[in-house]
């Protein structure tokens, strides 16, 4: 069996957008901009990837709760390619795990309450509403 997975630190390049599927599950995404900078000839190259990332359930409420545009993470996950009738594939990085890098920040972590919610994705007290994802190529993590 291949294993799929990756890990990569960047920074957000859009704020983390928390939505909730027809379902009731949470799934937060944003943009994340990874840089590389290596030596050619003795002569500096940039070059930065962007990618989608995606995170399900309380991961993605939390990421929406705590991050913000600008803010560098790492994030590891696996990778997965969607298509559509109207788009060619898109590859996205399906989080597992996100965190802030230290590197030049300091963060304060915070334990949230896992007895609030019903494991399902939908906020304690939210009274099992939800607002359906609009234009989303998805309705459920596939796996």
């Amino acid at each position: 069996m291949a294993d799929n997975s990756v890990t990569v630190v960047g920074n957000i390049t859009r704020d983390p957008e928390l939505r909730y599927t027809t379902g009731g599950r949470a799934v937060t995404s944003f943009g994340l901009a990874v840089n590389r900078r290596y030596q050619v000839n003795n002569e500096w190259q940039e070059q930065t990837s962007f990618f989608d990332i995606v995170a399900w359930a309380q991961l993605g409420e939390n990421a929406a709760a705590s991050l913000n545009k600008g803010a560098r993470v790492i994030v590891s996950g696996r990778l997965e390619q969607r298509s559509w009738e109207t788009q060619d594939g898109k590859i996205e990085i399906i989080a597992d795990e996100i965190g802030p890098s230290l590197r030049w920040a300091t963060a304060r972590v915070e334990r949230t309450d896992r007895s609030g919610g019903d494991r399902s994705g939908v906020p304690a007290g939210s009274g099992g509403g939800s607002r359906p994802i609009e234009n989303q190529p998805f309705d459920e993590e596939p796996f």
